[in-house]
């Protein structure tokens, strides 16, 4: 299995914003999408606006920094968006039901490195970096298969 990578320059925060809605449009029940990036570089941003592109009633979706996980009931089924910064070991996302969600949810990880061993291996990596300023995003977008060339294509534009 050959991994593809690629960056994507998004100027603003609605630019990111729109990318993340792209992004949903295109996920199915058993997608894994890994947010790495540091602290501010707009991980929650992207996860909170594919996520309430997906609701059909609008909602509040909070950072799940403190709960570790928030579950939401979109058009695409069953979303689950979790933030991994302050898991302490690896057993509480299988406790969690995390595991099974990437099996039969669509899901956005958060810090992913914390998954260990447990990160799904056709999972969508993107790691968000400010760049020329601080609206501005590069994603590096690292695709481990064929299901996600379509994110090449909104490179593409």
């Amino acid at each position: 299995m050959s991994q593809t990578q690629f960056d994507i320059l998004l100027p603003s925060p609605e630019d990111t914003a729109h990318f993340a809605q792209f992004l949903a449009a295109h996920l199915v029940p058993g997608d894994v999408v890994l947010l790495s990036g540091g602290i501010g570089a707009g991980k929650t941003h992207l996860a909170r606006a594919a996520i309430q592109s997906l609701l059909t009633t609008p909602e509040d979706v909070p950072s799940p920094t403190f709960t570790l996980v928030q579950t939401y009931d979109t058009v695409k089924g069953e979303l689950w968006h979790a933030d991994l910064y302050r898991l302490t070991d690896t057993s509480e996302l299988i406790e969690l039901g995390l595991t099974d969600a990437f099996e039969e949810a669509v899901s956005f990880v958060e810090w992913p490195d914390r998954l260990g061993s447990l990160c799904p291996p056709n999972a969508l990596g993107l790691d968000l970096q400010l760049a020329a300023d601080d609206d501005a995003r590069r994603i590096t977008v690292r695709s481990p298969s064929e299901r996600w060339a379509f994110v090449k294509d909104y490179a593409a534009k």
